[in-house]
């Protein structure tokens, strides 16, 4: 992630520093910059993070119906395995179809190699 090419209170400032400017002198320009300017740079930048915030919280709320929908679905899944399972067997090709996997091509169970003595060492 790169990092941004400003500070991440720069609302803060910006309001601190039309405070202070206006106080020093409310018709000091500086160049292109102006009070108005800035204040309506600002004003936009708000009304923009309060629609991202707004999209943010949608998209949560979606993301959180996704999850529940995903995880009903799932289980469904898991129930139309095990009653193909129940019904036709764990080696049918019934449940081999429904993505199960049969019995004869499960991984048979390894016993782990005895570990050699260790030579006492002098």
């Amino acid at each position: 992630m790169t990092r941004k090419p400003y500070p991440t209170n720069v609302h803060d400032q910006t309001q601190s520093i039309l405070g202070v400017w206006h106080s020093i002198d409310p018709s000091l320009n500086l160049g292109q910059v102006t009070q108005a300017a800035m204040q309506a740079d600002l004003t936009k930048s708000l009304d923009l993070h309060t629609q991202m915030t707004l999209l943010e919280d949608q998209l949560t709320e979606l993301r959180n119906q996704r999850d529940v929908l995903h995880a009903a679905m799932w289980d469904k899944i898991k129930r139309v395995r095990a009653g193909i399972k129940a019904i036709y067997g764990d080696d049918s090709s019934e449940y081999k179809r429904v993505g199960g996997t049969p019995m004869s091509e499960r991984a048979r169970p390894q016993r782990p190699a005895a570990a050699e003595a260790k030579a006492p060492t002098p």
